[in-house]
């Protein structure tokens, strides 16, 4: 049995670590100069998924989906309007800054853009030690040798973050993300800011951290191919929902919903002969805007399939096969 036969199997054997239901985050719309209130955007509408221990849920789609809104509202980095986030035997939607403040010890999240993340006026050994400063402990094991777990010298320690290309800049965060040794890491777009070679480098590095700490990720990206590479199932979201769930494999053989399909339609083909001779589906339209998202199905204004019935009801996640689930009334299997 290879690794990923491994990990996948210690991800289906156990309860969820993280389960999230119905989760929903609507932002107030305001104009003029008064700021007069003028509606409400939702840029999460009922998201739900789950996380086991040792597992990597890939979270994908098209920017503006929604995506990112998704990560700070598990890590409470902004609070949800309603649903319920439960992590550690506790719903995290509710609670105030002072009860999570023990939580976020095994809850921790690595940025897109590492610079941004990191204190410019602090050395790297001050980045770290502030993760314990937050929980009010001392710290337990050397910056040095966190650095060393994530790939970089011990001289690293005491230099400042605008010394470091992107990627060493992204190894300190993920080092600050494992100095508490957390149990879940939201990874939001963890890799996208990088060269492709280095982006190669820092999965490989959170699938070796991962085999090492029995770490779970929730990875949030738009590049399949980075999804795929570390995910053990996948979730597909669009407008501010979730149209189908799978397992990697799954998903990449047989897509149900026609976003997925035409999300995995784009992906290139490293053989040019069938690259050229595969049939592409284009997506017509642009992503209609979340301030007056579509009736019914969000996707049929973009979708072949769409009728009556699409514009009238708004189909929910169902389960189609075992592990896979799917928002859409005409779903569709590749043989």
């Amino acid at each position: 049995m290879d690794e990923d036969d491994q990990r996948d199997e210690r991800a289906a054997d156990r309860s969820p670590l993280l389960e999230v239901r119905n989760l929903v985050k609507r932002f107030p719309v305001r104009h003029g100069l008064t700021q007069r209130l003028a509606g409400h955007v939702a840029a999460v509408d009922g998201v739900s998924l789950t996380v086991g221990p040792g597992e990597t849920l890939g979270l994908v789609g098209e920017s503006g989906c929604g995506k990112s809104t998704v990560a700070k509202l598990i890590t409470r980095l902004e609070r949800p309007t309603s649903g319920s986030i439960h992590f550690a035997a506790r719903d995290l939607a509710g609670l105030n800054e002072t009860a999570l403040r023990p939580l976020r010890r095994d809850l921790q999240m690595v940025f897109q853009d590492p610079f941004s993340s990191l204190n410019p006026r602090h050395t790297v050994r001050q980045i770290l030690a502030g993760a314990y400063r937050y929980q009010g402990l001392e710290p337990d094991q050397p910056a040095e040798e966190l650095l060393a777990r994530v790939g970089l010298e011990a001289g690293h320690a005491d230099r400042h973050p605008h010394e470091f290309s992107g990627g060493q800049a992204q190894r300190i965060g993920i080092a600050r993300a494992l100095a508490l040794r957390p149990k879940l890491v939201v990874c939001d777009e963890p890799v996208s800011a990088l060269d492709v070679s280095v982006q190669a480098q820092i999965l490989n590095l959170l699938r070796d951290l991962q085999d090492e700490y029995g770490l779970s990720y929730l990875f949030i990206a738009h590049d399949l191919g980075a999804v795929r590479q570390i995910s053990t199932r996948i979730a597909v979201m669009y407008l501010g929902s979730v149209v189908e769930t799978a397992d990697r494999d799954t998903l990449f053989a047989q897509p149900a919903h026609p976003y997925t399909h035409a999300l995995l339609s784009a992906v290139p083909l490293p053989d040019p002969d069938l690259e050229a001779s595969r049939e592409r589906i284009v997506l017509h339209g642009d992503l209609p805007s979340p301030l007056d998202p579509p009736s019914g199905c969000r996707f049929r204004t973009r979708c072949l399939k769409a009728d009556e019935l699409c514009a009238a009801e708004r189909p929910q996640l169902r389960t189609i096969a075992l592990g896979q689930q799917v928002a859409c009334h005409y779903p569709e299997r590749t043989p």
